[in-house]
């Protein structure tokens, strides 16, 4: 397996959702808000599908927002302002206060402030927006960047918003690794662009075997990761 080092990044960009905590905690906490809601989250999700299969996902939407509440307003039978209204309520503000019951993955934050202090640029881009998740367990405080690709206007694996995190960043693509936990978004998404990525998987699918072809590196626990960047050890 190729192994990164410091000497072939100048960045590290993160997903927030499933990669700087565990989804299995969050859906666990968010149970309750989910079956409250269970009609609404399955037409929202579809939606989500629709959108990043959609053809004007690669180059953007001119307004993102107007065409999920559009897509949703058809699969709910309402308006477009009763659509942007439950996604405002249910999801943007109605997930807000279950992010402050779960805790960042072990070693995520240690490791984001050591990659800061060895002098890389660090970044977040989510396809949700990083402010639902207040300081993002004091993680926030290293990040040279916060990007939600809603606001660019297209989904991840959309080459869109890895392009503006490289132009925002000031780094060429093939200088950042970007970390996520969807093999479809976050590793194929930044790798057809020419980037680095990292997939992050669950501890007991890496226990068993599980290994991307075209990630440069893939991990179930933050003290590897740093192994793998730092000290160039091997899987």
């Amino acid at each position: 397996m190729y192994i990164l080092n410091l000497g072939e990044i100048d960045a590290v960009a993160f997903d927030i959702d499933g990669t700087l905590y565990r989804n299995i905690v969050f859906y666990i906490k968010v149970l309750p808000h989910y079956l409250k809601n269970w009609r609404f989250f399955m037409k929202f999700n579809k939606v989500r599908s629709m959108l990043r299969a959609d053809k004007r996902n690669e180059k953007g939407y001119n307004d993102l927002f107007r065409s999920q509440s559009g897509f949703l307003a058809k699969e709910l039978g309402c308006t477009l302002q009763e659509a942007e209204q439950l996604i405002t309520d249910i999801v943007y503000e109605g997930l807000r206060p279950y992010f402050e019951k779960i805790n960042a993955c072990k070693g995520a934050q240690k490791l984001i402030h050591k990659l800061k202090e060895a002098g890389l640029k660090i970044a977040l881009l989510s396809d949700f927006p990083p402010e639902q998740k207040g300081d993002i367990w004091g993680i926030k405080k290293d990040c040279d960047l916060l990007l939600s690709s809603e606001l660019i206007g297209a989904l991840k694996p959309s080459s869109k918003p890895f392009e503006e995190l490289s132009e925002k960043l000031e780094v060429p693509v093939e200088r950042i690794l970007y970390i996520g936990n969807s093999h479809a978004y976050d590793v194929a998404g930044p790798k057809k662009l020419g980037m680095k990525a990292g997939w992050f998987v669950p501890w007991i699918r890496g226990i068993f075997g599980a290994r991307s072809k075209i990630a440069d590196i893939t991990f179930w626990d933050y003290k590897q990761l740093d192994k793998f960047i730092f000290n160039k050890s091997s899987d």
